[in-house]
């Protein structure tokens, strides 16, 4: 399980970057005169998330149908990719972010409402809207701020974040099983101990140290802060999405990947850290 895993989420995280990177070189982001380009950014990333929230929102409808709720996967597909690419549709249409969220957010319930009255009448209504937005909400909106990275930011800043979170989920796990004694969460995730969250805390500082100063974006306080600051955030991530488990009383949202379980287990953490990353690189810039 640990060989596994270690495996295959090095591989996911290089192939990953190498996207991200390609992304970035496609759209002239890494080129010295990338100012001044105007070409829309983060396509191919926009692509690669909205390909991961088609099975998420699957692995979503599984889990509420196990607590009789139904997921109405077309309306909330097709509204997580619009959250989701929030940052690139707003490089291609001439609208206010706030507007576009707005209208995004209402005519989301809307078609929730819709689907639900022509589906099955208003037998679990509010039960059904209200599963349906959170999914929305969780795989959609929050992987906005991903795209919101990439586009605002630059390609290292969010190779930066998703080093810094995976290798904190990597540190958090090999510490966990070679040395976890004590509990840290045992009501939503036995296997999780302190000792797990000290391997996710040194592995997020050490690796959050090393980009921050080889890619010169930022001073080594803040880069530490970082890494300790995503750390616990992913790992709260995590405990989210085993909160959603344990509640439909099941181990795994999947069984697709191989020492992971399903592509939930896998964005877990990054979807609830991205969020808190994108405040912590504005407010970075900023000072």
């Amino acid at each position: 399980m640990l060989k596994h895993r270690l495996l295959y989420g090095t591989l996911m995280t290089l192939v990953f970057t190498g996207i991200v990177i390609f992304d970035g070189w496609l759209d002239s982001s890494l080129t010295a005169s990338a100012e001044d380009d105007k070409t829309t950014q983060g396509t191919l990333l926009c692509i690669l998330i909205a390909g991961l929230i088609i099975p998420a929102q699957f692995e979503l409808a599984k889990l509420a149908k196990a607590k009789n709720l139904m997921i109405f996967t077309p309306v909330t597909i097709i509204a997580s990719i619009l959250f989701a690419g929030s940052w690139y549709w707003l490089q291609l249409i001439e609208i206010q972010p706030m507007i576009y969220l707005f209208l995004v957010s209402v005519f989301s319930l809307w078609a929730l409402l819709l689907y639900q009255y022509f589906r099955f009448g208003v037998s679990g209504v509010i039960a059904n809207c209200g599963a349906g937005y959170f999914s929305i909400i969780y795989t959609g909106l929050f992987s906005a701020f991903v795209v919101g990275i990439r586009v605002d930011f630059g390609v290292w800043w969010l190779l930066m974040f998703i080093f810094v979170v995976k290798f904190a989920d990597i540190g958090a796990y090999t510490i966990g099983v070679l040395f976890g004694k004590h509990k840290f969460s045992p009501k939503i995730s036995p296997g999780k101990t302190w000792e797990g969250m000290g391997g996710a805390v040194a592995a997020a500082v050490i690796v959050s140290f090393l980009f921050g100063a080889g890619c010169d974006i930022m001073g080594w306080l803040p880069a530490v802060i970082f890494g300790i600051f995503i750390a616990f955030t992913g790992q709260l991530g995590d405990l989210v999405e085993s909160m959603m488990k344990r509640d439909a009383e099941t181990k795994d949202s999947s069984n697709k990947v191989p020492g992971f379980g399903g592509i939930l287990d896998i964005i877990d953490s990054p979807l609830f850290s991205a969020p808190f990353a994108y405040l912590f690189f504005t407010l970075a810039v900023v000072k």
